[in-house]
């Protein structure tokens, strides 16, 4: 904890000044004023500001409050003004949206439009009713509105009433003749027994007439376009100058009895036809006079209304602005009168604070730079100030026991860093230690497996000198050889040496496989290896191993199973894994089974399963397997890396994750899942120099 780095960061603005620097000449009658008024505690003069502060305040709040009431007035009737006018915008809203209403009706008559006229219709009187009656600046403009609304909303009842007399005189006087007119057309055309017949060019022709007819007056009686009214007028002309001419072609009685009908029916389509002109353009006329003229009448009045509203708030806004301007130049007078007074005793007030605080200031920027010598100037005053002097005083002789305890404190952090530098050291020599000890177990299975076949091939050869020297002296002696000798000598030449050969062909082979196992492990290259071929070399350095034991050990790797990786950390991660099978679960001789297996897990990945049928293991002990010095032989010599330094690898160098399952006296299982292309780098499976072990996250199961 360092003061003097935060303190100096905040007193640095400052230049010290010595505590018992006497006053300049010119700042010596500015120093007696600051005496007297230091004779009053700080709170008093605060308190003195405070009062001066709350008198002006209550001076201009009377000044606020007398002309509070000339604006309460004129902002009343203002807000009256905006009130009505809210009222009129509404009004003039709801009366336009009826008529938009009323010819949207008009043109496409629905039950859901209806509906919402009357809605409207009633929101529009409610408006009146309950709002405009009641407002003061409406009250005698509200009749006037009611009676145009009331016209308004009359006409609209006259225009429905035509609207329904127009329906039923096109349902009734345009389609019911159509309909007859086209029954009479099918038959005409189903009496004429002959295709040349001479009334099918004419009837043709009607019947084309009669079509473009139809879709006229419906167009007509939909969009009011008067040229579709002047075609279904010509067409039906058209039908009746064709009459005579198919009458004088009939050539039976029912094409004559139904061209009669047919001039009948069409003299009433025509005459439907114009009755229905005549009813749309009276629709026109009270739509125009009735719904238009009375919504006009009625935006006028509100326009009116508008334009009184307008004068009165102008009138109401001058009166208000007027007001306030007076208000605002008395209220600045005082307070610029005021804030004089204020100011001239704040100035006095902040130095009879400021120049003490300066003083101790300059103290503890002294302190802060290290002179713990100069006293603090002040501690003889009685105000607050001098409270603070002492307390700065206080601080500098805690300062001083300060640095004495910083200086205790390093000497003890460097011992400690001692400590931690011996820790290291030793922490060091217990991993090499145990490489070591990995290494040894690998050159005593080195020993003990070429020691056989180079024993056997030594006793061999020490035969074969003697059957050379027996046989060269017989070769020597007065006794003629016999066939049968040499054939002997042969045969027993021939077997020793393919014992020979077999021997030590098998001796090159442990040796080749304990050269690779121990270059593997000796170097941390990148490498493709055969998963199989690497597996049988390191379970043949650990023969020795299980020939001191009955453990039976069980291989299921494929032999297609190439992996591109570093084959030492494989082999150490096989070695540990077995060694610790060996020393745990299997303890005091007891008989067991190790099983290996290998198997592809996808396209990318390899699982491979490390299990026994050994003690297992309890669920605190399955915590802490892999945690770096945890053993549970440690009177015998265990160190506690072996699982610690099989994880890294894993996870680390190989890229992969381990999972562990156990069940005390049921064996455990070691799952690792590897990628088949390595991902992690080259970094040691040891525990960083730097002493800060990595704690690994484990998976694991147990009951």
């Amino acid at each position: 904890m360092k003061l003097s780095g935060v303190r100096s960061t905040e007193l640095d603005p400052v230049t010290p000044q010595p505590a018992d620097t006497e006053p300049r000449p010119d700042r010596r009658g500015r120093t007696g004023l600051v005496g007297l008024v230091r004779a009053v505690p700080i709170r008093w003069r605060i308190l003195s500001i405070a009062a001066l502060n709350s008198l002006v305040v209550l001076v201009l709040v009377s000044l606020i409050w007398s002309g509070a009431r000339v604006l309460r007035t004129a902002w009343d009737d203002v807000r009256q003004v905006r009130e009505s006018d809210k009222i009129l915008a509404l009004l003039e809203s709801e009366t336009g949206r009826l008529q938009n209403l009323i010819h949207r009706y008009i043109n496409q008559p629905s039950p859901d439009l209806f509906a919402e006229i009357l809605l409207l219709r009633e929101a529009v009187l409610g408006t009146l009713t309950n709002r405009a009656s009641t407002d003061p600046m409406l009250s005698g403009s509200v009749e006037e509105l009611e009676r145009a609304t009331e016209r308004f909303l009359g006409g609209f009842g006259d225009l429905r009433a035509l609207q329904t007399t127009i329906k039923s005189t096109y349902e009734n006087q345009v389609q019911a003749p159509a309909r007859d007119i086209a029954a009479l057309f099918a038959v005409i055309g189903g009496a004429t027994g002959q295709r040349d017949a001479l009334i099918l060019p004419p009837l043709g022709r009607a019947r084309e007439a009669f079509t473009a007819m139809l879709v006229a007056a419906n167009s007509y009686y939909l969009s009011l376009s008067q040229q579709a009214a002047e075609e279904a007028q010509q067409n039906t002309e058209t039908i009746e100058r064709t009459i005579p001419v198919m009458s004088s072609l009939a050539d039976n009685d029912l094409q004559k009895m139904a061209l009669e009908k047919l001039k009948l029916r069409t003299t009433a389509l025509r005459d439907g036809l114009q009755e229905l002109t005549d009813q749309l353009a009276k629709r026109s006329d009270l739509l125009r006079n009735s719904i238009d003229a009375s919504q006009a009448a009625t935006i006028a009045a509100i326009d009116a209304l508008s334009v009184k509203m307008r004068q009165r708030e102008q009138k109401a806004q001058e009166t208000f602005d007027r007001t306030l301007t007076g208000i605002s130049r008395k209220v600045l007078s005082i307070a610029l009168i005021f804030l004089g007074i204020i100011m001239t005793a704040g100035i006095i007030i902040a130095l009879s604070i400021r120049l003490p605080l300066q003083q101790i200031l300059s103290s503890m920027h002294a302190i802060t730079s290290g002179n713990y010598d100069r006293r603090v100037a002040g501690t003889e005053a009685k105000d607050e100030i001098g409270a603070m002097a002492r307390a700065v005083e206080v601080f500098r002789e805690n300062a001083i026991d300060k640095r004495k305890a910083e200086n205790d404190l390093r000497e003890s952090k460097e011992k400690a860093e001692s400590a931690l530098l011996e820790l290291k050291t030793a922490q060091q020599n217990l991993i090499d230690a145990e490489r070591l000890a990995a290494l040894g177990s690998l050159v005593a299975g080195v020993a003990h497996e070429v020691n056989n076949p180079i024993g056997i091939s030594l006793t061999v050869a020490s035969s074969f000198t003697r059957r050379a020297t027996t046989f060269e002296a017989e070769l020597k002696g007065d006794t003629p050889l016999r066939r049968s000798q040499l054939d002997e000598f042969v045969r027993s030449t021939r077997d020793a040496a393919q014992q020979l050969v077999g021997n030590l062909q098998r001796a090159a082979e442990l040796i080749q496989s304990f050269k690779q196992v121990a270059v593997d492990r000796s170097h941390a290259e990148r490498r493709q290896f055969n998963l199989h071929e690497a597996t049988d070399q390191i379970v043949a350095s650990l023969k020795p191993v299980l020939k001191r034991a009955p453990i039976r050990l069980d291989i299921d790797v494929p032999e297609s199973l190439v992996i591109d990786g570093y084959p030492g950390a494989y082999g150490q991660i096989l070695t540990n894994l077995f060694l610790n099978a060996a020393n745990h679960a299997f303890t005091d001789g007891r008989a067991g089974t190790i099983t290996i297996t290998a198997r592809p897990r996808g396209n990318d990945d390899v699982e491979i399963i490390f299990a026994d049928d050994g003690a297992g293991m309890t669920p605190d002990v399955q915590r802490q397997a892999f945690d770096p010095f945890f053993t549970t032989r440690r009177n015998e010599g265990g160190t506690g890396l072996g699982l610690h330094i099989v994880y890294n690898l894993v996870t680390q160098q190989l890229g992969g994750r381990m999972m562990l399952e156990s069940r005390l006296g049921q064996g455990t299982t070691f799952r690792i899942i590897m990628p088949k292309t390595a991902t992690g780098g080259t970094a040691s499976a040891a525990p960083p120099i730097d002493g800060n072990l990595q704690w690994p996250t484990r998976t694991i199961s147990s009951s």
